[in-house]
């Protein structure tokens, strides 16, 4: 596993720029949580579509925003279908699953 050289290149990769102001906002243990759930629930849509993260499909293509309780929710992304999204994370980990439902 390599130790990223240059987190910032690989922060602004992951997230759009909307997320990044959002991640710009959080604090020390609270960024870092962010972040990993973000990335960990735009690989789990990247497989629930069906093409992985790549050519098809990348990390700018799926943004993630949140309801008035917090709720996640997947505001960008190219699914014609319903996204159900789930995230949760302790100290160390994250878990996430995303659901895509309907034709696209």
């Amino acid at each position: 596993f390599k130790t990223l050289h240059n987190p910032a290149t690989f922060i602004q990769k992951v997230l759009t720029p909307t997320e990044f102001d959002e991640f710009e906002a959080k604090k020390g243990q609270r960024a870092y949580e962010f972040l990993a759930g973000h990335f960990s629930v735009k690989e789990s849509y990247s497989k629930a579509y069906g093409t992985g993260l790549g050519k098809k499909l990348n990390f700018q293509d799926i943004e993630i925003n949140y309801d008035g309780v917090g709720k996640p929710k997947i505001v960008k992304h190219p699914f014609s279908g319903t996204v159900h999204v789930s995230i949760s994370h302790s100290d160390h980990h994250v878990v996430t699953q995303v659901i895509l439902e309907g034709d696209n």
